[in-house]
This record gives structure tokens, sequence and C-alpha cells, in this order.
């Protein structure tokens, strides 16, 4: 990705009277969880030509601009009807104010809560026109074009919108079925493409939000679609798009432990913390029933209470106190949740934070047992921060799971160990090694055994990394890292088995060299390789990485490599004899 190249707007006739005007950027926009594989993002918005004119989602103001000047182009904004928002954004009202003045008889379509919120930032506007689609409202422009509205609620955009074009056939899916990824193909085929990047995607915004998600998808799986368009990324052809959504929603709710997050947000920063969290913990396989307390009714914060197993509370500090529905929440969750689940608090504020000092208190005074020391962010979080939530939630999963096993008749434990097919599986040896990576200013390590070479040609090996690892986040398509190999009997195995804490410097104390590209070696390992992803595959509770070996160098020419033997096949460690 280049930090050279400047914004601007990719124009493209989609399907019919539908065009395209994709404003585009090769740096990122955000700090949040999604964006953090770095390839840059698009921002769509769709221009529908019938005998009324009507723009779908226009841009935030990043872009506003540019995306006027090319609208401009596209048509004359005196004669257009309608702008049509999949979601309000205050970011995007610096473009809405253009457009207004521009048309100040523009008529803005959106669901109720984005009427709401609109009104709150427009009070110098009465006459601005609101138009509010609810779920099954149709908006006629003519030759065909008679637009249906699909609400699509969920906790991180409650006033979420679908529209569904007949004419063309495309559902213009607003924040579904996107992804962070800035390139000239304007329409992934089949999903093909850019399936990596839209897997993350999903796993950072919609693992956490199952139920709404289905609903949603129930809500449109009757739709004769041809296109999806989404405000991020390409478009996507056909219906694979809405059924691998659904595929990933019922395998997380098959995961037999759950957590209940409550949250709220004032300006998007504790949102961005829970998503965080949320990230590690489904990362780790368990479930998340994220609830935004803003927009959720007393009965359904006591239902995911009553049947979670373990529970967090997000809060920002709004004048010395938690808002109003976050206090709601606590009394619900003291009242209902039983003290043996595990809780947890954060939060972000501005000055003083003592929201989460008030809850992280009563949770305590009512006898809750916490699974990490509260996360207190002042403003918005950085790449390590959002990171360090990451791994909070992935050892906050490993907690419950530890809990649950504590609770489970011994017999039940690990009837794997006797298995004699997981014996056997248990004899496949690999060699002991460190792996190092980094990603802008988030970097990291770990110790690995399932390392293999897998061509000649070039040279290249495959990385077998648990989904639930801190390290998976750092090995996509394109990242960098070095495989540190280790000798028998170097101690840098005992460094890397135990127990670091969450954001914790693995690398702390150790003799450490930068590479060519920018990771970690480790100078008194025995040899290393300097690696590129190429790919990546999806192996039950694994992910297979295929990378290329750019250069390499053999420290120790007199060592033998340290190799891992063990006893069952079940886990990495159980008999393990080096």
């Amino acid at each position: 990705m280049s930090d050279t190249k400047p914004k601007d707007v990719q124009i493209s006739s989609i399907v019919g009277e539908i065009t395209a005007l994709r404003s585009r950027t090769w740096d990122r926009l955000k700090f949040e969880v999604e964006y953090s594989l770095q390839n840059g993002t698009t921002e769509n918005s769709f221009v529908i030509l019938a005998e009324k004119m009507a723009i779908v989602d226009p841009p935030d103001a990043a872009f506003t601009e540019i995306y006027i000047e090319s609208l401009h182009q596209h048509l004359d904004i005196e004669q257009l009807d309608y702008a049509i928002l999949g979601h309000f954004n205050a970011d995007a009202t610096a473009t809405l104010k253009a457009l207004l003045e521009l048309n100040p008889k523009l008529t803005f379509v959106c669901s109720n809560p984005a009427a709401i919120a609109m009104r709150e930032f427009f009070k110098d506007r009465e006459l601005m026109n609101v138009s509010v689609a609810r779920g099954g409202d149709t908006l006629d422009l003519g030759k065909g074009h008679n637009l249906q509205f699909i609400t699509a609620p969920t906790p991180r955009w409650p006033d979420g919108l679908l529209t569904y074009d007949p004419a063309d056939r495309v559902v213009f899916s607003n924040k579904f079925f996107g992804a962070h990824i800035c390139a000239d193909a304007v329409v992934d085929e089949a999903w093909e493409i850019y399936s990596e990047e839209r897997r993350f995607y999903y796993d950072c915004l919609y693992a956490s939000q199952t139920k709404q998600v289905i609903s949603v998808l129930d809500k449109i799986a009757d739709l004769p679609a041809k296109f999806y368009a989404p405000f991020h990324g390409p478009m996507v052809r056909y219906g694979k798009t809405p059924r691998l959504y659904r595929k990933w929603c019922e395998a997380q709710s098959k995961n037999d432990l759950n957590v209940a997050l409550l949250y709220a947000s004032a300006y998007g920063n504790t949102a961005m913390i829970a998503q965080a969290i949320a990230r590690g913990i489904t990362k780790a396989g368990v479930a998340v029933d994220s609830i935004n307390c803003e927009v959720s009714s007393p009965e359904e914060i006591q239902a995911a209470m009553e049947k979670c197993d373990g529970f967090l509370i997000g809060s920002p500090t709004l004048g010395g106190h938690a808002p109003t529905q976050i206090q709601t929440a606590l009394g619900i969750a003291i009242s209902t949740a039983s003290k043996n689940k595990l809780a947890g608090v954060f939060g972000s504020y501005g000055w003083s934070g003592e929201a989460i000092d008030l809850i992280a208190g009563k949770l305590k005074e009512a006898g809750y047992s916490f699974g990490f020391e509260p996360i207190r962010v002042k403003f918005t979080p950085d790449d390590v921060t959002v990171q360090q939530c990451e791994e909070t939630g992935i050892d906050f999963a490993r907690s419950l799971r530890k809990n649950q096993k504590r609770r489970a008749p011994k017999a039940l434990m690990n009837p794997a160990q006797s298995d004699r097919t997981t014996q056997a599986v248990g004899r496949l040896v690999g060699s002991l090694c460190i792996l190092s990576a980094k990603r802008g200013n988030v970097s990291g390590a770990m110790l690995a055994s399932w390392v293999s070479q897998a061509t000649f040609n070039p040279p290249g090996l495959t990385v077998s990394i648990a989904k639930e690892r801190v390290m998976e986040s750092l090995l996509y398509g394109g990242d960098k890292f070095v495989v540190n190999i280790l000798s028998e009997g170097n101690q840098l195995q005992k460094h890397f088995m135990k127990r670091f804490a969450p954001g914790e410097n693995r690398l702390a104390g150790l003799n450490v060299e930068k590479a060519h590209n920018g990771c970690a070696i480790l100078t008194d390992a025995l040899a290393y390789l300097e690696c590129t992803v190429s790919s990546r595959m999806e192996c039950g509770d694994h992910w297979l990485i295929y990378a290329v070996v750019e250069e390499g160098k053999l420290l120790q020419p007199d060592s033998l490599t340290a190799i891992h033997y063990r006893k069952t096949g079940s886990n990495y460690w159980v008999g393990v004899e080096v």
C-alpha cells in the first residue's frame, strides 16, 4: 500500500441505470479493528438515474470535496431528488451539508433512529427534508425502480437500512458484505478475489452480533438479488454472499460458552474497545452477545444475563458518571447474574473516567470475580491499545474455558488422551521455532512447532496457527514475519512458554536484531527465515499459513534443531520432550 497516492473517485457503471462512485484511499482512515490490515478502503456511493434521481450512501468527510466534484460530472445535483442513507454517521455530515448547499430541496431517506440523530445534528436546518423509511416501505423512482427498504439494526448500527432495487436486482447493503480493500476491481466475482478480506471484516464486525445478522439475512433471503453493493470494498455478484455470512453465524452460535457484552458509547471510542474485546473472545471459540444498552430493552439485557457464562460492561464517562442506560444495565446484571459468572469492565474517557471505577466497585461489592483488570482508555484507542484489548478478550475466553473444565466431571475432561488415533497423531514431530511479526506499531512473537517446508521453488513453508493465538491477526496476505528456528537446549523455549499479560512485550530482555522486513531476529536462535504470507486456508480450529521465504541465515552451524515430541495429538504440550 502506497502512502503517496492521493484519494480519488472511481466512476463505474454497475448495471442498468445504476452507477457506482467509489471514493478510494490507499491510506488508513481509522484505528478500528476492521481497518488493521491496512489495505486502504473505499466508501461506495451509488447513483440511480430513473425518472427521479437518487444517490445511495454518500461518503464521509474524508471524501466530501472529490465526491461532490465527481457527482457534478455525472448529474445536475440541483435536480437530485433523494439521498438514501444506509445509516447516519456524524462523519458524513460534511458531505450532507455540501449536498444541501447545492440542493436545499433534497430529501434524505433513512430509518427512524437515523432521522432522530440527523435532526439532532442539523438543528439549524429546520426545513431539511427527512423521510423516514420503515421495513416494507417503498420509494418509486420510475422505470421499474420501486425501491424496497429493509431495516437492518445491529448493536453497532441500530439505524441500519438496506435498500433493494427490483429493476436491476441490486441490494444496497451498506455495512453488510463489505471489505476494507482499495483496488481497481469493481466487482469481486462470486466472492473469490477478496474472500480473505471479507472474512476478516465479518470476524471483526459481525461475529459478535450473530443473532441480529441472521435476522437481517432472513429478511433478504427471498430477494432475487443479482448484485450486493456494500459501502466498503468491491460489489459482489450472486447469492454466495449471504450464504457464507449465514454459515459463519451458525458456526459461531454452536459455541458452548457465551459472553454478554453490554456497552454504551458516546463518541464511538467505547464501542471500538468493545469491538476489539469481542474479536478476541470470538477468536477463542466463545460466543459473544453484543448489546448496545442505548437501544436495548431491560428484558433483552436480563435475558442475556441469565444465559451467559460471563459478562462485560463498557461505559464512557459523561459528567463524572456512567450514562443512565449503563446504570440500569448494571442493576439488572447484579440482580440477575449468579456470582460465579466471570466479569469484566472497560471504558473510555476524556478527563477522569469515574464511570469505570464506579462499575468495577459495584461489581466487586456484589461479589463478582474479574477476568481482567478494568481497561481505561483516554480518548480514541490507538493500534497498540486495540491489540491489547483483543488479547484481553482472548484471555477472558480462556479463563471461561478453565472454569468450565473445573466444573466438568473428571472422566469427561479429555477423553482424547486415551484415544489410539490421537496418540498416533501425537507422534508427528516438528521443529521448535519462534515466530515474530510486525504490522505498523503492533508486533508479536510466539512459540510454534507446527512449521514445515512446503515448496522448493519458490522456497516456501507452512505454519499452522490456532485461531485464538494473538499472532494470527498479524499473519494475513502480504504480512511479513520471521521464523527463528531454535537449537536443542535453547532457553528461548522456556521464555515463550510462560503466560504473557495482554499487550506485554514478548521480546523484552532478549537479544534481538531488526530483519530486512522489519520483524525481529532472535540472535540466539539456530537460524532464521524472513517470510511473506502468500495465502491462508481455514482448517478446523487452525489457520494454515503458506509463506514464501525471502531470505535467511544459519547462525549456529554446529547445533541441531530442537524437535517437539508429544504423547498425544489433542494439544500442543502434553507429554512434551525436547
